[in-house]
């Protein structure tokens, strides 16, 4: 691995731990809060590509798993495991990998240094933006979900209505995620 990977690994790591130490918001009926750490893995996921992506999320998760209060609400150990986020954070992984794939790779992208007026760069805002979205949200959810059922007991109808209430916050984070992304990819060195 080069120098400047790891750089580029360490830093989306904080910039995820940073994001995920803003305080959570709860939410009335979930017994999971609303967090911008999803954002943080979009971000990733759109900037680094499938594989840094993956060993950046691996690394926040197993910080937080080795007891580093770098999960939302400060929260860290192996009790996370047990609990009704594990899902949506062990979820992350395989999201930022599909969000990274569909993104294409940083640099390599043809339409990635193009000015904010030319017309490919909507369409290049909009793949992104459907990168996040199904990488970021319904892989995320996908893991998270029936994980959340199972901890609470709740049955997977009355679960996926109870997460309904991400839904537009999380289209908000992908487009911030898709728009950040597309601006600031061009200035990546592969």
């Amino acid at each position: 691995m080069k120098t400047k990977d790891i750089v580029l690994i360490s830093l989306f790591t904080a910039l995820i731990v940073a994001l995920s130490l803003i305080p959570p918001i709860p939410v009335p009926v979930v017994p999971v809060p609303l967090t911008l750490q999803t954002l943080g893995v979009m971000l990733t996921g759109l900037m680094l590509g499938p594989k840094r992506g993956a060993m950046v999320v691996l690394l926040y998760v197993l910080l937080g798993l080795l007891g580093v209060p770098v999960l939302p609400g400060g929260r860290a150990g192996l009790a996370v495991l047990v609990g009704p986020t594990a899902g949506f954070l062990l979820g992350m992984i395989p999201g930022v990998v599909l969000t990274g794939w569909l993104a294409g790779t940083p640099g390599v992208a043809k339409n990635a240094g193009k000015a904010a007026g030319d017309p490919s760069v909507g369409w290049q805002i909009a793949r992104f933006s459907l990168a996040s979205v199904a990488g970021g949200i319904l892989v995320v959810y996908a893991v998270g979900l029936p994980w959340m059922a199972l901890v609470t007991g709740m049955d997977m109808d009355k679960a996926a209505w109870a997460i309904f209430v991400f839904v537009p916050g999380d289209l908000v984070k992908a487009l911030l995620a898709a728009v950040v992304a597309q601006r600031l990819r061009r200035f990546l060195v592969v």
